[in-house]
């Protein structure tokens, strides 16, 4: 997310927790956490796209990369959180 400043970074993060959160419906851990989630996420997705040599392109490609990386990020945390019997 090279060039959008940290304002932007924020706030595409934020709207990634909560799209993530509303598209992993069942594996969400509510509205603020999903917010902090997409802000790892924004990361993650970062991280991932580097990996496979995907540029984000703008401001909407940073917010289809930050969502990639939420639903990834809560898909793992989901993993390891305790079922309720």
């Amino acid at each position: 997310m090279e060039g959008l400043g940290i304002i932007w970074s924020i706030i595409i993060g934020v709207a990634a927790g909560a799209i993530a959160g509303w598209l992993m419906r069942g594996h969400g851990f509510g509205f603020i956490v999903n917010l902090i989630v997409g802000l790892v996420g924004s990361i993650l997705g970062g991280w991932i796209y580097g990996l496979l040599g995907i540029g984000s392109g703008g401001i909407v490609g940073a917010l289809i990369m930050s969502v990639i990386g939420a639903v990834v990020l809560l898909w793992i945390i989901s993993l390891f959180r305790k079922k309720n019997v």
